[in-house]
């Protein structure tokens, strides 16, 4: 394979290193029956490692939505220095809550507790994982998200619900201890909610003016959703112009909804496998979250030199 992501490697990134995965680590969720099942994967060694916590979104698959899908986008981010923690959102179909339970069947609220419910127990994560004990950076933590995960990690970030009808729109959940972070074909902006998933939950429409946290977005730009909105494929990058906290957009050329292929290795989710797309990809987030908690790293400068000068078939960088 390694022939077909030649042109991705023309975008710098760091050495990769030797990985562990841990699974299934679990955590009790208060008020809950269900414990909380991660999978975290991690570097070999080194110390001080920052924390991507990666919310997966609502496919079709069984285990993709579970701490067992996005192999191809959690490998490479711990191979290159990040500790990546997954949880079995309580959406899934495999580990999750039954889907007419209160909430569901997307449990939107529950997931955003979940996230919040790792960042509460890192203490405990990290003395009873051995391999990773006094390893962890707690200082230095991104959220990542995709698809129905990037609804959570925006709600993480300090999105609001838009939707006047829902009775919890006005919560805030947001939590400041996660610094950066990264929505992959997220959620547009509520009002255009217009498909018939979003008169069947309200819950989806996002407000992202209070969205203050810095953030990546990433978007393909064929990217279709008429379940969805009949905007077009523009409508995924709405954070990016309307949350402050939205100062990147990175626009895929010729992508779809699984943006090269994060969410796993030939499956249903994948409906635009290329790899030098997904190459791209995870390369362009990595060097984002990378200097985002590194102050003074290049890393994201970097890549977006290379993609400019080298790489402009893949996409474009706007910033604000």
């Amino acid at each position: 394979m390694n022939n077909l992501i030649d042109k991705a490697r023309r975008l710098p990134v760091n050495a990769a290193v030797t990985t562990i995965s841990i699974s299934p680590v679990t955590l009790s969720i208060p008020d809950h029956e269900r414990e909380l099942e991660l999978r975290i994967t991690a570097p070999m060694s080194g110390r001080e490692l920052p924390i991507i916590l990666l919310s997966h979104g609502h496919g079709p698959s069984l285990y993709i939505s579970s701490k067992d899908g996005y192999g191809p986008l959690a490998s490479f981010l711990a191979e290159h220095g990040f500790v990546v923690i997954q949880p079995t959102h309580a959406n899934s179909k495999v580990g999750g809550l039954a889907p007419d339970a209160p909430g569901g069947p997307l449990f939107w609220q529950e997931r955003v507790q979940e996230l919040t419910c790792i960042l509460d127990q890192m203490e405990t994560i990290d003395a009873s994982v051995p391999a990773l004990t006094g390893r962890i950076d707690h200082d230095r933590i991104a959220a990542v998200g995709h698809s129905l995960g990037s609804h959570t990690v925006s709600v993480l970030l300090g999105a609001r619900l838009s939707d006047r009808g829902e009775a919890a729109r006005d919560v805030d959940m947001r939590d400041p201890r996660v610094k950066v972070g990264v929505l992959l074909a997220g959620l547009g902006r509520g009002e255009d909610l217009d498909g018939p998933m979003g008169s069947r939950y309200p819950a989806l429409r996002l407000d992202f003016s209070t969205l203050t946290t810095k953030t990546l977005v990433v978007s393909g730009d064929a990217d279709v959703s008429p379940h969805l909105t009949t905007r077009g494929a523009d409508w995924h990058a709405d954070a990016f112009s309307d949350a402050p906290g939205g100062d990147s957009l990175l626009t895929l050329a010729g992508a779809k909804h699984g943006l090269g292929g994060i969410a796993g290795y030939d499956a249903k989710e994948t409906d635009d496998e290329d790899p030098d797309r997904l190459g791209v990809t995870q390369r362009m987030v990595w060097a984002y979250l990378w200097s985002a908690l590194n102050p003074g790293n290049a890393a994201w400068q970097d890549a977006i030199s290379a993609l400019e000068n080298e790489a402009t078939e893949f996409g474009k960088v706007d910033s604000k």
